[in-house]
């Protein structure tokens, strides 16, 4: 027996911790995503409710947070790349009043609906900028993946939609600046001079690519030929602008969707997307485990009226406002009630902005348990609210025709 265990630990030994947790969790969302198929939900839930489960304040099969989140990082940039190659740039860029307005007025109605709660609980200046800031993002995994599930993605609404996430994923920047701020701080100078560097940079890279009706690739009849070759091709744009806009202090999703626009425009390069497409569905799902694995189920018990509260203001303030702003800018009042709801939940880029909050002083330990588990809530609550405004909406346009 003594034997036995012996050789059980020497194989344990030689089994590489990566795969057993890869392994893991492949075995977890295959058994969940059957389970919420059969009942009609969305895999996003199942995904998030697999990283609950098997993370450390679940079963504790996986407590490697750091690895799930590094993958789930790839997904959010392959996302992205997608996006790029998908949309129709210049039609953004012609209706830039959707995105860059409403976005810019949104996140002051966000910081301006936590003051009004945060002067009830008693919470500092600093603790209410984090939060508004926190709660003005929206998802942009949630929200692509909606969009394509439902074919929404070149439609007016789904432009809009996207326009709207590009803006905030740009905003982040100043957000992070301005938080650096107030904790005094300060970027350098040579932070800021980068930065602006790097826009411009961007800026003229897509500007020149949106003139050109095609690229043609050095080498693009034997690109054309070689599928490995175009695969490994559309991974080196892809994080390699990633790295360039990170190198900047950008987002490193924006590079990624830069990257997806220059793919698009060559010839060489048409297949592309299908073939990559598995390599996104199975990092993006990893991002969702890993915002299940953050979750802790004592704190959310514990802190469940703040939590509700916290929850039901970011679907409505971010709804209704994204609603009302997107209805003055020209849309239908169906489109921009279902663009609200769309947009409601809160996004992978506000935990960034909360553990920035918690490590330069400005949060406290517990409201940064605050602002993960809202953002991890909004997202597990999101596809079900998006069904409740649709059906509203129908109910409503149903009124309206009788």
């Amino acid at each position: 027996m003594e034997n036995f265990n012996i050789q059980i630990d020497l194989a344990a030994a030689f089994i590489d911790p990566v795969i057993f947790i890869l392994v893991v969790i492949s075995i977890g969302i295959i058994v969940t995503s059957f389970i919420f198929k059969l009942i009609g939900q969305p895999y996003v839930i199942a995904y998030i409710l697999v990283g609950i489960l098997l993370g450390p304040n679940g079963l504790s099969l996986v407590n490697d947070k750091s690895l799930v989140s590094s993958f789930g990082a790839f997904g959010l940039v392959l996302l992205l790349f997608f996006i790029g190659m998908e949309i129709s740039l210049p039609k953004i860029i012609a209706n830039w009043r959707i995105p860059v307005i409403g976005t810019l007025v949104q996140v002051i109605f966000s910081v301006g609906a936590v003051w009004g709660v945060g002067s009830i609980f008693h919470w500092d200046l600093y603790q209410i900028i984090v939060l508004g800031f926190v709660i003005s993002l929206s998802s942009s995994a949630i929200v692509i993946n909606y969009l394509q599930d439902k074919g929404l993605i070149t439609s007016d609404l789904g432009q809009n939609v996207i326009g709207i996430l590009l803006v905030q994923d740009i905003l982040v920047v100043p957000m992070l600046i301005s938080l650096n701020y107030l904790a005094g701080t300060a970027p350098s100078s040579l932070d800021v001079a980068k930065q602006v560097l790097g826009g411009f940079l961007i800026l003229g890279i897509t500007l020149w690519v949106l003139r050109k009706k095609e690229l043609r690739l050095p080498f693009g009849e034997k690109i054309r030929q070689d599928r490995e070759i175009q695969v490994f091709l559309a991974f080196a744009f892809c994080f390699g602008f990633s790295i360039l806009t990170a190198f900047f202090g950008l987002s490193s999703a924006l590079g990624a969707f830069v990257a997806g626009v220059i793919v698009s425009k060559a010839k060489e390069t048409t297949w592309v997307h299908s073939s990559l497409h598995a390599f996104r569905i199975v990092f993006v799902a990893l991002f969702f485990v890993s915002v299940g694995m953050l979750i802790d189920l004592d704190f959310l018990t514990e802190n469940l009226l703040i939590l509700s509260i916290m929850t039901l203001l970011v679907f409505i303030t971010n709804n209704f406002i994204n609603a009302i702003i997107v209805r003055f800018l020209g849309e239908s009042w169906a489109n921009s009630l279902l663009t609200g709801a769309i947009l409601a939940q809160i996004g992978e880029f506000s935990f960034i902005l909360g553990a920035t909050g918690i490590y330069i002083g400005l949060i406290s330990e517990h409201t940064y348990q605050l602002v993960i588990s809202t953002i991890s809530v909004s997202l597990i609550i999101s596809p079900a609210w998006i069904f409740l405004m649709r059906k509203i909406i129908g109910l409503l346009n149903g009124k309206n025709k009788t």
